[in-house]
């Protein structure tokens, strides 16, 4: 059997070398990534939501950008942080820990118990994931990988800056400001995205400025939301 067939999300041999080791983690099955029941479910993540709650905000001013209206380069950044996944009857809830660099990622999903349950990586040469059952898929982006493989999108080409608290520089978006100055909201790409929960002293006099970053992040496209909570962030210089 060779290590990668011609499907769009190519399916690895486990016989073959892994991409990466995961060390202490144990890691659950595919199935737990694709239809666990979790979502609004795990204290800990809500309790902490809770004290994120989005604040009323009165939008003072919407800009529109349009493509390469700034500049294209996402900064280097590590997160820590806990997610929530919902879209029909399905979802996901647990930690991740992501590695950004300008050419590269390395997204690591928990439990919420702290176990992995699966990795995903982009590169150069394209984006590969590995599952509990260290079975490997490859894809050439990360919205096609993880909606083939996990039943839900994630749109990581538009998540490297909103996370950062601006738009993307390669399409055009909406920008809401509140009365602080603060990105309260981008919608880009189809999807909404609302920010709360800014950590203390950190306000955006521009939708550009690397200090608008919200502790607490709401995707939201159709039926799909997104949930993302920061806990600890650090830059990293490429």
């Amino acid at each position: 059997m060779p290590c990668v067939d011609s499907q769009p999300v190519r399916f690895v041999n486990p016989a073959c070398p892994k991409l990466k080791n995961f060390g202490r983690f144990s890691l659950l099955s595919l199935g737990s990534l694709r239809s666990w029941h979790l979502v609004f479910l795990a204290p800990a993540f809500f309790s902490a939501c809770a004290t994120l709650a989005p604040e009323e905000k009165n939008v003072a001013s919407t800009v529109i950008m349009e493509p390469g209206a700034m500049e294209a380069k996402s900064a280097g950044f590590r997160l820590i942080g806990r997610v929530s996944v919902k879209e029909g009857r399905d979802g996901f809830s647990g930690g991740v820990q992501w590695r950004h660099l300008q050419d590269s990622d390395q997204i690591l999903l928990l439990s919420p118990i702290g176990q992995a349950v699966g990795q995903i990586e982009r590169t150069a040469d394209g984006v590969s994931l590995i599952t509990a059952e260290q079975e490997h898929y490859y894809a050439d982006n990360v919205e096609e990988l993880t909606e083939r493989v996990l039943g839900w999108r994630l749109p990581l080409s538009g998540l490297q800056y909103w996370v950062q608290g601006t738009n993307s520089p390669d399409t055009s978006s909406e920008i809401d400001l509140d009365i602080a100055g603060r990105v309260a909201a981008i919608r880009q790409n189809g999807w909404e995205i609302t920010y709360a929960g800014y950590s203390p002293g950190v306000a955006a006099e521009t939708p550009q400025s690397e200090a608008a970053r919200a502790r607490l992040l709401t995707l939201n496209r159709d039926d799909l939301r997104i949930r993302l909570v920061i806990d600890e962030w650090n830059t990293v210089e490429d």
